[in-house]
């Protein structure tokens, strides 16, 4: 029976060690996800705006948004920009043409 003295020790200690870990991990990983959710809205915005209004439009609203644009290519169907927010890069699409669709499709 005296052999178990001591044996929790160990096993918090692993457990402590594992928790803080998953803490510095999720420290480092909270910035990033930030940061790709924002490159994502600033994108989708900003090619929506280009394509509407041209490249200017596009540059607005990205840095409206905390991004910075770094691309602008207008396409046969619109316009495709990408967008840096941080480290992270969102690609969008945005067509000019506006079309009516009912909603809930054919009855």
């Amino acid at each position: 029976m005296g052999g178990d003295r001591g044996q929790a020790m160990p096993w918090l200690l692993l457990v402590m060690m594992t928790a803080m870990a998953l803490v510095a991990f999720a420290a480092r990983l909270g910035p990033v996800v930030d940061d790709s959710a924002r490159a994502r809205t600033a994108a989708d915005a900003a090619a929506l705006a280009g394509a509407a209004d041209g490249e200017r439009a596009a540059r607005e609203l990205a840095e409206a948004n905390g991004g910075e644009l770094e691309r602008f290519l207008r396409t046969a169907d619109g316009v495709e920009v990408v967008v840096r927010v941080g480290e992270v890069r969102a690609r969008a699409e945005a067509s000019a043409s506006a079309s009516w669709q009912p909603f809930g499709g054919p009855d």
